[in-house]
């Protein structure tokens, strides 16, 4: 028996939701809903999907479903969240989770009282580069990893109609560069390097069109006494064929040797004294960023099948938040926030 699911959403990033479910045979979109009811159709029809709403409640009430996919505003989120729960729908939920790290405990919270099954659809470490990265890493071929540094240069930050053709809605946001973008990045890197003990962060707006950063450096160190800097900057451009491919360029150091990653997805192993190689991996330019919204959805069925726990389950991504809140406190600060002591939310 399929999994009956149903989407809120039909902005941008929904596509992506969509098309990856056609590809999983143990689920049926029975329905998708959007504020827009034009786009909504639009999509229903593109994608197979029977039916469409403009209003959730409804799409929920008369659907019934196993499952919602919510791929809405963050601020929209702990309503649907709640409604939901209380009727025992299980629940996958795009990021960010909620304007506030409270309002994500929020979240979380009223999921695990209702007891249904709660994921953040936190996509970047399924990409197939950073799972292929994982298995370097647990293969120890390069020993232990000691540091890592991302640079990223996405070029869509810069001019008067900056963000508008894609997600207009960034403009706006009074925290934008680590809110949206950073917190990917936070999250991978604690898939990789385990949990974060510190973090100083820098960060500055350039583009006068917007309300909050878009460039900036953030400083991790984690427990196991590995680091990791993340150099960011939504406003400059890279020579790249997509700069949304991968997101910009990867070098992670090791006891053993080192490995890269390039725009392009090649990563390059080099172990100490020894001659570099290219490691073989499969991946491909489909759907987002080497398929990963399919392999995190194919993840949340699986789960719901076997019982498994969710990589991205609220509770441990409320440590991913909480890095991020303290990021923007320690840039706040000018110092160093260590996160033994929780990190308090700051607005700005």
């Amino acid at each position: 028996m399929k999994l009956k699911g149903v989407t809120v959403g039909a902005g941008y990033f929904a596509p992506f939701h969509c098309e990856a479910w056609t590809r999983i045979p143990e689920v049926e979109i029975a329905a998708i809903c959007d504020l827009n009811e034009e786009k909504a159709r639009a999509m229903m029809t593109q994608y197979g999907v029977p039916r469409c709403y403009s209003d959730w409640p409804e799409m929920i009430d008369r659907e019934k479903p196993d499952f919602i996919d919510i791929i809405t505003p963050p601020a929209t989120h702990e309503e649907i969240c709640e409604y939901a729960a209380k009727l025992g729908i299980h629940i996958i939920c795009q990021k960010p989770l909620a304007p506030t790290l409270e309002a994500s405990r929020r979240i979380v919270e009223t999921a695990a009282a209702a007891g249904v099954r709660f994921m953040v659809h936190e996509n970047f470490r399924w990409q197939p580069w950073y799972r292929a990265i994982k298995e370097i890493l647990n293969a120890g071929t390069i020993g232990d990893f000691t540091h890592a540094q991302f640079t990223m240069r996405m070029g869509d930050g810069w001019g008067p109609d900056a963000y508008l053709a894609r997600q207009p809605f960034f403009r706006d946001y009074p925290r934008l560069l680590l809110y949206e973008t950073g917190v990917h990045f936070i999250d991978t890197f604690r898939f990789l390097l385990g949990e974060v003990e510190s973090v100083f962060a820098q960060l500055r707006r350039l583009n006068p069109v917007i309300k909050g950063e878009d460039t900036g450096q953030l400083f991790l160190k984690f427990a196991n006494g590995a680091t990791a800097i993340w150099d960011a900057n939504r406003y400059n451009e890279v020579e790249a064929e997509s700069p949304r491919y991968t997101f910009g360029t990867l070098r992670i150091d090791g006891t053993g040797g080192h490995l890269t990653m390039d725009t392009e997805s090649r990563i390059r192993v080099k172990p100490l004294g020894q001659v570099g190689y290219d490691y073989e991996y499969a991946r491909e330019r489909k759907n987002f960023a080497g398929d990963c919204v399919y392999f995190l959805q194919r993840h949340f069925v699986d789960c719901m099948a076997s019982g498994a726990e969710y990589e991205s389950n609220g509770t441990d991504y409320l440590k991913t938040i909480a890095v991020m809140e303290a990021a923007y406190l320690a840039a706040k600060l000018g110092q160093t926030v260590n996160l033994s002591v929780p990190a308090q939310g700051v607005s700005k």
